[in-house]
């Protein structure tokens, strides 16, 4: 996996000199850069070291202008050059870019003195001690100061030999499967089209893949791929890589654009972070302040929330949402830099909780479960050690500014099942997708389906739509479960007359809004349980039993008797109520009780028969048919002696229960 480098330090202090000097390539390639002598646009270069390696290097400008674009080219690289000038010392974006560096969690480095030919020995030693003590308190502390003239090449074969020990030892992060590449330059080549560059945060991605700009969904594909001017067929993480895009135009491409597969990032307006106020800021982060977010090689406007809705405090960190003007896409872990509007300065910065989307309002009755899940993940983001391996960042719930944080969250199994339940639990009762899953956990997608595979063996997770790979929490299934128990219960109880609840108009009924295969994955889990018992379509609290009331029963047995003393030939049912006193709706429920138990069969409009006269009528047709082949409506009045009122609801009522099947103006016995 490559290592990548990135210059930091103050505007002239000879950054793009260190590396024409290292590398031979001129990183100022716009005619306004070699105008005016400074860097505006990210450079780029290779740097050769023995035994075939190499190094990439970003050159970032040191104007206080551009500071966006040094935040863009710092996001992904893995050793970080601090420059100074000999001659000039500290300076305000010296101050400001190793601050940003730490914000991006940037965990090795060594500074580089350049300019020495301009100084003498007295002066040069001075400088030295200035810069050791300016170090003192940061990520850089302890690390190898190399004084070197890029002009005379004094210093340059000890400063390549570090470089190469470093890059031969530094093992990189372990970065996930999941293609990013933050566009931080977007151009046209002849012969090629519109080409996008940035570096590889992680994944990868080979020619001919179908690709997505997130957040404005335009869709590619790869049709080259280059790394340092060499066409490769796959670039993996780490690279500076340059993407050939087929049918894009180049105006319709922003930079801070994300470059990845199609479905695997979500843009949201709306994130929850951890964020610092920096120690070296002049006042405290207020709550709801407007501020410029850069995250990438994105910069946003946007609004922090602070839960506790009060100022941060200069070196204080804590719980916040951040809402933007326009989507971004993130991935836990992600690093971000904040930087006020007046004046326009570093103020603070941090680390992404949860990127997909969830907003929290502190008068919810469960935000502070909420909060107390998110603070366990930003313990998880933080470094077991600083730079220099001095002692571990205690957790509390005020860190200070200084304290290096980790750029990607600790790996081990257990922090990371740990982060995948947190997950689950944050999504709540309506689930959350695998792809959604990997972008919040920013675990491998492999590593993933087993810690999946795991929780669900131990019933803490279920997969409840296998197509579209959902998975919901043990928590939100137990809670899921017993509401639904307990809805199907209070059904019940106000209906004491019916047998049960429909299985089928259980998704929209409950209310819940979820999923009809959750829905259906918590009926399933409840009858496995013993829970609940069906009977077809009809779902019902296990033990459950029919109930009437004194008055019902009464009713009962009236609406019976009736039916049963007229025999074949039953009342209207509407005069029945009449005589009865009672409303059709209000003797709806104990009508389809009465239906459902067999007592009555409803036979055509008005037409109730009871059980007994119903089944002497069939018994009547099925011995007509032992000596006919058919049977019409004369032949029922003969063996009924009802009059057409009867006949002809009976006849359609046969066929509807399959004694008759009708050919013609005829009847004939079914499955004879």
């Amino acid at each position: 996996m490559a290592i990548v480098m990135g210059t930091a330090g103050h505007i002239d202090h000879g950054k793009t000199t260190l590396v024409k000097r290292l590398t031979g390539v001129d990183c100022d390639r716009l005619e306004e850069e070699k105008r005016r002598g400074i860097t505006i646009e990210l450079g780029f270069a290779s740097l050769a070291l023995p035994e075939g390696r190499s190094l990439s290097i970003i050159d970032v400008p040191g104007h206080e202008r551009f500071v966006r674009n040094m935040v863009a080219g710092a996001t992904g690289i893995d050793i970080a050059t601090l420059v100074i000038a000999a001659d000039e010392g500290v300076m305000p974006q010296t101050r400001e870019h190793i601050d940003i560096c730490s914000i991006l969690g940037i965990q090795f480095g060594l500074v580089v003195l350049t300019k020495i030919d301009m100084v003498d020995a007295d002066l040069l030693a001075l400088a030295i001690d200035d810069v050791t003590e300016f170090l003192s308190g940061t990520f850089l502390e302890g690390s190898p100061i190399f004084p070197v003239s890029a002009v005379t090449g004094e210093g340059m074969d000890a400063l390549i030999a570090a470089l190469a020990r470093i890059e031969k030892s530094l093992a990189p992060e372990r970065r996930t499967d999941l293609f990013r590449l933050p566009v931080d330059r977007v151009f046209t080549m002849r012969g090629h089209g519109t080409v996008v560059t940035g570096t590889m945060l992680s994944g990868s991605v080979s020619v001919g893949d179908e690709v997505v700009l997130y957040p404005s969904m335009l869709t590619s594909k790869v049709r080259g791929l280059q790394s340092h001017g060499e066409s490769v067929e796959k670039a993996p993480a780490g690279r500076r890589t340059a993407v050939n895009l087929q049918g894009i135009e180049v105006d319709a491409i922003q930079k801070g654009e994300v470059l990845s597969h199609p479905h695997a990032l979500f843009p949201s307006t709306s994130w929850i972070v951890e964020v610092t106020c920096l120690a070296s800021s002049p006042r405290p982060l207020r709550h709801r302040a407007e501020v410029h977010f850069h995250h990438g090689s994105a910069e946003r406007q946007a609004r922090l929330y602070f839960f506790n809705a009060q100022p941060l405090q200069p070196g204080e960190t804590t719980l916040a949402e951040v809402r933007f003007t326009e989507p971004l896409t993130g991935v836990f872990g992600d690093r971000f830099v904040v930087r006020s509007f007046s004046p326009l300065r570093t103020v603070g910065g941090g680390v992404v909780l949860h990127p997909l989307g969830s907003r929290m309002r502190r008068k919810d009755a469960e935000t502070a479960t909420r909060q107390q899940i998110l603070t366990e993940l930003a313990e998880m983001t933080r470094s077991p050690r600083n730079l220099t391996g001095s002692a571990s960042v205690q957790p509390q719930a005020t860190v200070a500014a200084g304290a290096t944080l980790q750029s990607k969250p600790a790996g081990t199994a257990e922090q990371e099942e740990t982060r995948c339940s947190a997950l689950l639990r944050l999504a709540g009762n309506h689930g959350i997708s695998f792809a959604a899953l990997c972008v919040a956990t920013n675990i491998d997608s492999r590593r993933l389906e087993k810690i999946l595979n795991l929780l669900g063996g131990k019933q803490q997770a279920l997969c409840f739509d296998k197509d579209e790979r959902l998975y919901l929490g043990q928590e939100s299934l137990v809670l899921l479960t017993e509401s639904l128990l307990e809805f199907i219960a209070e059904y019940h109880r106000a209906h004491p007359m019916l047998p049960g609840f429909g299985r089928s108009a259980a998704a929209s009924a409950w209310g819940k809004k979820l999923s009809p295969k959750l829905v259906h994955c918590i009926i399933e889990r409840l009858l496995k349980q013993g829970k609940l018992e069906a009977d077809k379509d009809m779902l019902r609290v296990a033990g459950f039993a029919v109930s009437l009331a004194s008055d019902q029963s009464a009713l009962r047995a009236a609406l019976l008797k009736a039916h049963t003393e007229a025999g074949t030939a039953p009342p209207n049912m509407k005069d029945v109520l009449e005589n009865l006193a009672v409303s059709t709706k209000e003797v709806a429920p104990l009508l389809k009780f009465m239906q459902e138990s067999g007592e009555l069969v409803h036979v055509a409009e008005g037409i109730w028969y009871a059980a007994g006269p119903l089944a002497q009528l069939e018994e009547g047709v099925r011995v007509w048919f032992k000596t006919h082949d058919d049977l019409n409506l004369g032949d029922l009045k003969e063996i009924t002696g009802l009059s057409r009122k009867y006949l002809i609801a009976l006849m359609e009522f046969f066929d509807k229960d399959r004694l008759t099947v009708r050919v013609g103006d005829k009847r004939i016995l079914r499955n004879r």
